[in-house]
């Protein structure tokens, strides 16, 4: 799991791997070099699932809704 390109994990997969992260680091029990490895590649998971974050959001900002509130689609981002 921590071979795996953080670019290429799925938001599920960064976050769960995050949480694994923080726990060890909370815990206290690895060694100094170690718990920065950690740390840096929590800061990367963190990063990684807030782009995937907003991504989805502006997903969703972009679906249209008719006159009966039903989804028609989406507008491309840059339409506004």
């Amino acid at each position: 799991m921590v071979d795996e390109l953080i670019e290429e994990m799925s938001f599920e997969s960064a976050m769960s791997e995050l949480e694994q992260v923080v726990t060890q680091l909370e815990r206290g029990d690895v060694a100094l070099d170690a718990s920065i490895s950690l740390y840096e590649r929590g800061a990367a998971l963190k990063a990684h699932c807030e782009t995937k974050l907003k991504s989805a959001e502006e997903k969703v900002a972009a679906i249209t809704l008719n006159s009966e509130g039903q989804p028609t689609g989406t507008v491309p981002l840059d339409a506004g």
